[in-house]
């Protein structure tokens, strides 16, 4: 371009140039304000996930020769396993650096399988209340996006896949991330749309579970993998998954995991100790020795009863298992019942009190 005399100067806008009425709310289009641009990222309890960082144990430590499913160590994220391998489960203290974690969930392969039978799998799974999902507005058409983010660290390299299922309505949607390097925390980002097909019920039972696979058979890797919501296939579910059951040098460590609304990862939201041990405590309870409140009479009758109070109310009634000292004599299979907040059972001579009690509403 020819210039009559000097170039003009560049421009550099000030806050000077923008003041009140030159950017108006008019000239902002709608589709330009998204969620991930307002103050949601800053919301307290943004993260869907409990104990993300798990950090509480309240089962156990570690748990060896595992080749079933259940709740073995960290709170609120089961191991869904059908005969593939023996693992060891724990609560690891090896984390990403500089990213205030303090403990991770490791999975030590100790008995390999390197040919997985067409219906084995290996999965950690959590699950949620659907009351807890009202806002995702799933089911309509302004259903939420939801993003993914975690930091994992693995022996094995390549291509897994994490997934979520719908149980209310029996839909699904997959996605790939990469272990690129061996033994190595990475943090991974995945977003899966929303879904405007199918409403979560609005009550305290299982409508959504996150999947992550480990290990999958012919039966979950035949098909095509499913990236957009749709009915449940099993053979779409898991097409590419890797199998890090196929080597006793193998581990898996995971931690730093958040579920949140919207296409991009806000940074990870760390509850104080006590607030994170209260949302576990809904689904799982464990008490040992010298609990309060637990202590028993005799009556006239022979029937020795009380009342325990638990810490949390309890997402349903929950399933106990009791172990008592004293010199009573204790029909427990027949004698307790329970309700959200406390439970009642006894029979015997004398006293009794707690020396141990579990009360379990998992999903």
């Amino acid at each position: 371009m020819t210039y009559i005399g000097s170039k003009p100067a560049d421009k550099v806008l000030t806050a000077s140039d923008i003041t009140d009425g030159v950017v108006s709310t008019a000239k902002i289009a709608d589709n330009a304000v998204t969620a991930d641009k307002t103050s949601y990222k800053d919301v307290p309890f943004r993260n869907i996930i409990i104990n993300g960082d798990m950090s509480v144990a309240q089962r156990a430590t570690s748990a060896s020769s595992i080749t079933t499913s259940g709740y073995r160590t960290v709170d609120r994220f089961t191991i869904d396993m059908t005969t593939l391998g023996t693992w060891t489960i724990s609560q690891d203290t090896d984390v990403p650096t500089g990213q205030g974690f303090a403990t991770s969930l490791k999975l030590d392969n100790t008995t390999a399988d390197g040919s997985p039978g067409s219906n084995d799998a290996l999965q950690i799974v959590q699950k949620f209340e659907g009351q807890n999902l009202q806002h995702l507005k799933k089911g309509t058409a302004s259903a939420e996006s939801l993003t993914l983010s975690f930091w994992i660290k693995a022996t094995k390299t390549g291509t897994n896949i994490v997934e979520l299922y719908d149980l209310d309505n029996g839909r699904q949607i997959s996605q790939s991330y990469t272990v690129d390097s061996t033994d190595t925390w990475e943090q991974k980002e995945i977003t899966f749309a929303g879904d405007t097909t199918g409403a979560f019920g609005n009550d305290n039972a299982a409508s959504l579970q996150l999947d992550f696979f480990f290990g999958a058979g012919s039966n979950y890797t035949s098909g095509t993998l499913n990236t957009s919501w749709a009915s449940g296939t099993t053979a779409n579910r898991a097409v590419g998954q890797v199998n890090h059951a196929d080597s006793t040098s193998n581990n898996i460590w995971i931690t730093g995991i958040q579920l949140e609304v919207g296409t991009t990862a806000s940074d990870f939201e760390f509850l104080p100790y006590d607030v994170n041990l209260n949302r576990c405590l809904r689904y799982y309870e464990k008490k040992g020795d010298s609990v309060a409140g637990c202590y028993y009479s005799g009556r006239n009758d022979g029937i020795s009863r009380g009342l325990l109070q638990f810490i949390v109310p309890k997402r349903a009634a929950p399933t106990c298992t009791v172990s008592v000292r004293g010199n009573a004599t204790w029909d427990l299979a027949s004698v307790f019942t329970v309700s959200l907040y406390n439970f009642d059972f006894g029979r015997g001579a004398d006293y009794a009190s707690f020396s141990l009690y579990t009360a379990s509403a998992e999903l």
